[in-house]
C-alpha cells in the first residue's frame, strides 16, 4: 500500500518544515525508499536541508500533478506544503477526485497538522477534518517549540472527534534549544550531520541527538499512519 503524506496547516510557524526536515531525515537514516516535495516558493527549507528535494511551485496549478507522478512510481511519498495553500490543496484535491485517484494508485492520504498554543492552528485542523472526514488518516504533532502549553487544542471539540472517531494519532515535538536551531540554520546541517560536525560542540552534539532518538521515537509510534504499509 502506498501512501501519500501531506505536512499541511495553513497557518505559518507551526512546525511545517521543522517536522518534514526530520522526518525525510528519519526516513534516511531508516533506509526507507521516500520522495519528498518541497513547496515554499520563499523559504524551501526543506530543500535546503535535503537538495535531493523536489520542488513544485504551487503558482502553476497544472504543477500539482507531480505530486501523482510522483505516487505512480514510489511506495512513499512526502510533501511540505507552505502556509495558507490549504484552499489550494482542497480545490484541487475536489478538481482531479482525489480519493478515486488513491484508489486508483493503491495508496492512502495522511495529514500531518503541528498544531501549538494558538487558535489558529487548532481552526486550520477544524478546517481540514470538515473537508475529508474520515477519508485519510491523521496525525497532530504538537510541537513544543514556542510552548508546552496545549490547552486550546486539548479541549477542543476537534481534538475528541480525532480521538475518537477518526482514529488520530498524536505525537510529540519538544522544543530544541534556540542555539541548536540557530547553528543547524546556519551549517545548513540536518541533526545526523551536525552530530558529526565539528561546529558543535561535545555536549550540543550530544543534545542533538537526545532530540533525535525522543522525535524518532514519537514518529514510530505513529508508523502505520506515516510509513507505507506491508
Amino acid at each position: 500500500m502506498k501512501r501519500l503524506i501531506l505536512i499541511l496547516n495553513g497557518k505559518g510557524g507551526v512546525g511545517k518544515s521543522f517536522f518534514a526536515v526530520n522526518f525525510v531525515q528519519h526516513l534516511k537514516d531508516k533506509g526507507i525508499a521516500h520522495v519528498a516535495i518541497d513547496s515554499d516558493n520563499e523559504n524551501s527549507t526543506l530543500k535546503r536541508f535535503h537538495p535531493d528535494t523536489r520542488f513544485l511551485d504551487l503558482s502553476k496549478r497544472r504543477a500539482l500533478d507531480g505530486i501523482f507522478a510522483a505516487l505512480e512510481k514510489a511506495n512513499l511519498v512526502v510533501m511540505d506544503c507552505r502556509a495558507a495553500s490549504t484552499d489550494l490543496f482542497i480545490e484541487f484535491f475536489a478538481e482531479i477526485d482525489l480519493f478515486a485517484v488513491l484508489s486508483a494508485l493503491g495508496a492512502k492520504l495522511t495529514l500531518v497538522m503541528p498544531v501549538n498554543h494558538e487558535s489558529d492552528s487548532v481552526e486550520q485542523i477544524q478546517r481540514l477534518t470538515d473537508e475529508f472526514g474520515d477519508k485519510c488518516g491523521y496525525v497532530v504533532v504538537r510541537n513544543a517549540a514556542h510552548s508546552d502549553s496545549f490547552t486550546i487544542f486539548e479541549t477542543c471539540e476537534v481534538r475528541a472527534l480525532l480521538k475518537d472517531k477518526l482514529g488520530a494519532r498524536e505525537i510529540g515535538m519538544s522544543r530544541m534549544q534556540d542555539w541548536l536551531v540557530e547553528a543547524l540554520n546556519t551549517e545548513n546541517l540536518t541533526i545526523t550531520a551536525a552530530a558529526k560536525h565539528p561546529a558543535f560542540s561535545l555536549l550540543d552534539r550530544q543534545r542533538l541527538q537526545t532530540w533525535q532518538r525522543k522525535f524518532y521515537a514519537e514518529v514510530e509510534s505513529a508508523a502505520n499512519l506515516l510509513l507505507p504499509s506491508k
